[in-house]
């Protein structure tokens, strides 16, 4: 076997497959139709089937990639044109418990039971059927979760209390290394990072495990030797 051209193959395979992926625009497995699962799949005995091969010469990769590439990107364009086209492609979404009562049909619709309800509304924060206003199977085979609003939990307004500033929090520090585009992000420096750490009496950047920044809770430090 030529592992120079094994080598080559699998490079190719590698790219091709994270190009598509990035051109489809899926992110996570989660993400996944059932669709997508299946064709990743195909795609992925071709491209090892192919690898392997002597016979399959290296032209054949990049048909094999080529094609199914083009053959996917059309179905997204014709799915986009023709939007009818989603729900037997792609499924639709199935509400499975209304008002804490469980839709029996729709449990036979996709093949579900109560165990495997229960998990995915364990998952969600829910433990028991009771608390559901709405339940919906999505496609993509997890669960979305709408509580009845009486066990909702209160918010702030309605407690009518002080709202907290909105923003997202930053690591400023990992492993000991300061995280400059963040604190650039953020409209700090350096200086101001040591200021922060001298408050809670640490000398030295080196000896922070992870610092996260928020606007409401400001430093949040762990160090080193207490990071297990």
């Amino acid at each position: 076997m030529d592992y120079e051209m094994i080598t080559v193959k699998l490079i190719t395979g590698f790219f091709g497959l994270w190009l598509m992926t990035k051109l489809l625009g899926k992110k996570e497995i989660s993400q996944l139709t059932p669709f997508d699962f299946v064709s990743s799949l195909m795609l992925s005995e071709l491209v090892g089937n192919t690898v392997y091969d002597r016979d399959a010469h290296y032209s054949m990769l990049l048909y094999a990639l080529a094609l199914w590439m083009a053959l996917s990107l059309t179905l997204e364009k014709a799915i986009q044109l023709m939007p009818w086209l989603s729900v037997p492609l792609n499924g639709r979404p199935d509400i499975v418990i209304r008002n804490g009562v469980i839709d029996v049909k729709a449990m036979k619709r996709n093949r579900l039971d109560m165990h495997q309800v229960g998990m995915l509304l364990r998952e969600q924060g829910v433990f028991t059927v009771k608390e559901v206003a709405f339940a919906v199977f999505e496609p993509n085979g997890s669960l979305s979760v709408m509580k009845k609003p009486d066990q909702e939990p209160p918010t702030r307004a309605e407690l009518q209390m002080k709202e907290p500033v909105a923003g997202l929090s930053r690591i400023l520090i990992e492993q000991g290394q300061m995280q400059r585009g963040e604190l650039i992000d953020i409209g700090r420096n350096e200086e101001w990072l040591l200021s922060q750490l001298e408050k809670q009496g640490i000398d030295r950047i080196q000896a922070v495990y992870y610092a996260e920044w928020s606007e409401e809770e400001g430093l949040h430090i762990q160090l080193k030797k207490s990071s297990g």
